[in-house]
């Protein structure tokens, strides 16, 4: 088959660009998941939808195709799932802390993620430092229990359309649909971030599109956990109807000389034990975000 139709329509420039409705949208995607399309076709549409941006019906459609062909899990218990792709470079990566104190609150938390950048520490990487489970397969999740779900396992095809980023050098729909991808049917709350500004107007019209149930917040370096050095704006959507949580305030510091001098994914592992042992204090920031977490959850 061939998506020749659909480029010629997203691919007349930033301003003659047309934009595909939901449906347009799932049938295009559905063909670049299954592999069907030509390496060129695939390029072509990247830079197309790089240049024209993604509106919040062409979102919605990607992920219904990606549903359809995606292995999910069911919960009658909140599970709390966490997109991360972004990795650490100046900062510690502490989405890992974050799980693990969700966990500590009783609630099932879901990792999911891939390397997309080769000079970050993933959140993975410390994952496996600290012995938490990286499943095979997905499987229901018990009370109190945090893993790591690599992105090949959900969808091989969005990992391939992650990987053409380094042919090409530019990010596609792909790295922004792994932010809202959720691959638990029944009660969840997704927690995701943005790292640029306009992303918030598009993430949340997206959410309200899909009456999502989903914290959305300013995270540390593009990763959904809050900064150790701030408190982020933080924003729900709970059933798709939005509440602003918190305004963007500074005040929340652990103290950076407290940091350890390396992010590596091995220091990173020994910092996130020491808070999580009470050695060292958890930043009040993500103090505030676990207790925001919990609070919508019991909304669900």
């Amino acid at each position: 088959m061939s998506i020749s139709q659909y480029i010629k329509e997203i691919g007349r420039g930033k301003e003659g660009a047309r934009h595909l409705n939901r449906e347009q949208a799932a049938e295009l995607w559905g063909q670049l998941l299954d592999g069907g399309v030509t390496d060129l076709e695939v390029g072509a549409f990247c830079i197309a939808m790089r240049v024209k941006g993604e509106t919040m019906y062409e979102m919605a459609g990607f992920l219904d195709a990606s549903y359809a062909r995606m292995p999910r899990m069911t919960a009658d218990a909140p599970v709390v799932v966490i997109p991360s792709y972004n990795g650490a470079r100046r900062l510690p990566v502490l989405t890992p802390l974050l799980a693990a104190l969700l966990a500590r609150q009783g609630l099932s938390v879901l990792v999911h993620g891939t390397r997309t950048e080769a000079k970050r520490v993933e959140a993975s990487e410390v994952f496996l430092q600290m012995g938490l489970p990286v499943l095979h397969a997905l499987r229901p999740l018990g009370a109190g229990e945090a893993v790591f779900v690599p992105t090949g396992l959900l969808s091989p095809g969005i990992q391939r359309l992650l990987e053409v980023r380094r042919v090409i050098g530019l990010r596609n729909p792909a790295h922004a649909l792994v932010k809202l991808i959720n691959p638990v049917v029944g009660k969840s709350l997704l927690v995701t971030s943005y790292t640029h500004p306009e992303y918030l107007k598009s993430m949340g019209e997206t959410l309200e599109l899909l009456k999502a149930d989903a914290m959305l917040l300013r995270g540390t370096e593009g990763e959904s956990v809050a900064d150790l050095r701030r408190f982020p704006r933080t924003d729900a959507y709970i059933g798709g109807k939005h509440s602003l949580l918190q305004e963007s305030r500074t005040g929340a510091n652990i103290g950076m000389s407290a940091l350890p001098t390396e992010i590596d994914a091995v220091s990173t592992a020994e910092l996130t034990r020491r808070m999580l042992d009470g050695a060292q204090p958890v930043p009040e920031s993500i103090a505030l975000q676990v207790h925001q977490i919990v609070e919508l959850c019991a909304r669900l």
